[in-house]
């Protein structure tokens, strides 16, 4: 699948939730952005909307979890802050592996 085909997805899936309804500057043309197309116009809303693939929301969680583990370095909830990272590490894999296989599909 190409990339203008997974926003596209992910416009129809955020529309379909209501996540898109009562946006700023609903109902007129998409804004002109220089050495931009359509697409990254949509995802550009998307992202002001605050819609996010979860990858990338797992992404975001896992980054966090990493500044965590650093601050929790020889105290007792180190082994905690680790064991949540590695869910989130193994969900965020999951999430890229589901789309590989989707886009390699279509």
């Amino acid at each position: 699948m190409k990339w203008r085909d997974l926003a596209e997805h992910q416009i129809q899936k955020a529309k379909a939730q209501g996540q898109l309804d009562n946006l700023q500057g609903e109902g007129k043309p998409l804004p002109h952005r220089a050495g931009g197309d359509v697409v990254s116009a949509g995802m550009g809303i998307m992202a002001d909307a605050g819609v996010l693939p979860r990858e990338i929301e797992l992404k975001k969680a896992v980054d966090a979890q990493l500044e965590k583990l650093k601050a929790a370095k020889g105290t007792p909830e180190e082994k905690d802050v680790m064991r949540k990272l590695a869910d989130l590490q193994m969900k965020l894999a999951i999430e890229q592996e589901a789309r590989r296989k989707f886009y390699s599909t279509s």
